[in-house]
This record gives C-alpha cells, structure tokens and sequence, in this order.
C-alpha cells in the first residue's frame, strides 16, 4: 500500500487532526488574540483558520511524497515530519491557554527550526515536497514576529 493514494489521505489527515485537537484545546482562549496589543501587520483573526488549513494539507501531502519515495533522507524527512508536528501542537497551548508569550516565542523558534529540518529532508527526497512546505516556513516567521511582537507589547 507504500505506492497507493492512502499516504496521501493519511498523512493530510494526521497534519488536520493535530492541528484541530490543539485548536478544540485551546477553545476560547483563542478570543485572547482579540484583546492583546498587537503589532501592525497582524492579520484578522479569521484568517488564521485558513492558512493553517492549508498549511496542514501542504505539509501533510508533502510527507505522503516523501513516505512514497526512496532515499537516504526518507526516514530523517518523516521522522522530523512528525516531531515538527508535536511541537506545533503544544504552541497554541502555550500561547493562548497559558499566556506565555515568551515561552512560546522561544517553542516557536525549536518549531522554525524542525520545520527548516524537515524541508531540507523532503527536498533531498522529493524536491516538490520540499517546495510544499516553503509556505509553512515563510508563515513560522511571520508568526515569531507576531509572537515577539505580542510578547513585546504586553509585557
């Protein structure tokens, strides 16, 4: 079943799951983001929902490719694949529910850091994989600056 479609509905799935039991987890307390000072760049609430769905989906067919594919990067892509997903679970957790902008901040950072990884990984198995996930690197920096601005201006 390595060569099907099922990867390709499996791991979507799993990105959509983590990322909607974190969200289900976090609940109201999203309703933070309405109250806190934030920096000027900072996008509408409702468009973060979207993004991150299709963020998930982006990263979720990039690890079926890379799952479905040969090399000597495979098993470190799918590995880092779901270590940068454990870590992204836990940000909004400790963003929202525990108000620790700057501990998120820095969680934030090991999660650039993984996601980086597990790009390099992907490009080196599949390089459209690794193209895939250069959204979801470009969004990790634009939330750290959005983090540390939030950090910054409610302290």
């Amino acid at each position: 079943m390595k060569k099907g479609i099922l990867p390709y509905l499996v791991f979507p799935a799993a990105s959509l799951l983590v990322g909607s039991v974190s969200a289900l987890l976090t609940g109201e307390n999203m309703m933070l983001y309405q109250t806190v000072a934030k920096p000027a760049l900072a996008p509408p609430a409702i468009l973060f929902p979207l993004v991150w769905t299709v963020l998930y989906l982006l990263m979720g067919v990039g690890a079926a490719m890379v799952y479905r594919a040969d090399g000597p990067y495979r098993r470190a892509g799918l590995w880092l694949f779901f270590a940068q997903l454990a870590v992204n679970f836990f940000w909004s957790l400790l963003f929202f529910n525990l108000r620790a902008f700057l501990f998120a901040f820095v969680w934030l950072i090991l999660l650039f850091l993984l996601a980086a990884a597990m790009l390099a990984a992907f490009f080196k198995t599949r390089r459209v994989a690794g193209l895939l996930q250069v959204p979801y690197l470009l969004w990790l920096a634009f939330a750290a600056y959005l983090n540390f601005s939030v950090y910054l201006l409610n302290k």
